[in-house]
């Protein structure tokens, strides 16, 4: 696999923590606060509900993406060659982890060069956007693409992670024009992505301006990266300083209602702490168009293939369930007008 570089060693520290640590956020994601108006008179055959859609002109069967996780070591590679396969055979979408420690040392690409495991998914490369004020810029954006045969570039937007790293990047100044220049330059759409503390309406706003292409909210409610940091400290105060931020970000289900109304044809994925089927129809019909899970498929991917096969299942029974109990025929019927206030 070659050298360990910082990089890799992080991204080992990552997986290592997210499986064995409780990572997740002080708040929650506010999609319980909502429920759905149940229909005890549906007039639906459920073997018949569809929950296909299109996304960048590309078909899938469900309305799910595996979110951006891993790359970059031996044990990623293993989990990105599952969840590849998985995704698959289930004709989802994927992402995959930073492909920064790739560039830095090529000859960790294969990591995520999971193409030849899942010939025709939308798959999506990763980039971190601050790297691009720190000697990356469209041609390493590029060279993302090219090195797994993407359908779109994700860069993602962790600024408060960088901050409560000891070794982070922090000079986010002047990234947006840099960023319209990398939308400019590739032929691919580029996707913004938080990584759990979400987008609200004016920066999805100011990313769409810039030429971004597809916004994904990445709320609070799920991990929570200031939490993983918080077990990578090398010391008590560096700790208590990661710790603070527990509660911090915007809950995903206000991200998601936020920049739809600000944004009403920009494609949006939702995604931080997705965790059932019934938490992705409500996330589309507050109106993203997929929604992405990270969590419960990195757990599922470290046992096996088949483990994530499980995972997707049971995903697409809790959907088609929750459109069933709705009387939704399809995504679009789901969206109307069915979610109502938790009085409870």
């Amino acid at each position: 696999m070659g050298k360990v570089t910082r990089t890799s060693k992080r991204k080992d520290d990552h997986l290592r923590i997210n499986l064995e640590r409780d990572v997740e956020s002080g708040i929650q994601t506010g999609l319980r606060s909502i429920r759905f108006g149940h229909n005890a008179l549906p007039e639906l055959a459920l073997d018949e509900i569809k929950c296909e859609t299109q996304f960048l002109g590309r078909a899938l069967k469900l309305p799910l993406l595996i979110s951006s996780m891993t790359g970059g070591t031996q044990f990623a590679e293993r989990v990105n060659i599952a969840l590849a396969e998985a995704a698959q055979a289930s004709q989802i979408a994927m992402g995959v982890g930073s492909q920064r420690a790739a560039l830095e040392d090529p000859s960790s690409a294969s990591s995520f060069q999971v193409r030849k495991h899942a010939p025709d998914i939308l798959l999506f490369a990763n980039l971190g956007a601050i790297q691009l004020n720190y000697g990356f810029g469209p041609d390493e954006c590029r060279r993302a693409v090219d090195m797994i045969e993407a359908d779109a570039l994700i860069l993602h937007l962790n600024a408060l992670q960088e901050a409560l790293q000891p070794e982070g990047d922090t000079n986010f100044k002047h990234l947006l024009e840099k960023i319209a220049a990398v939308c400019s330059a590739l032929p691919v759409p580029v996707i913004a992505k938080e990584v759990g503390w979400g987008i609200s309406a004016s920066v999805a706003r100011r990313l769409f301006e810039a030429g971004v292409s597809v916004i994904d909210v990445a709320g609070a409610g799920g991990t929570s990266w200031s939490q993983v940091e918080s077990f990578r400290a090398a010391d008590d105060q560096q700790a208590a300083l990661a710790q603070a931020f527990r509660d911090w970000g915007i809950p995903t289900a206000i991200a998601v209602q936020q920049v739809r109304n600000e944004l009403p044809e920009t494609p949006l994925i939702a995604s931080g702490g997705l965790r059932t089927g019934i938490d992705i129809a409500k996330c589309i019909a507050l109106g993203a168009d997929i929604c992405g899970m990270a969590g419960p498929f990195l757990k599922a991917a470290a046992e096996s293939e088949a483990a994530v096969q499980k995972t997707i299942d049971r995903v697409r029974m809790e959907l088609r369930i929750t459109m069933f109990a709705t009387g939704s025929g399809d995504l679009e019927q789901l969206r109307d007008g069915k979610l109502i206030l938790d009085q409870g």
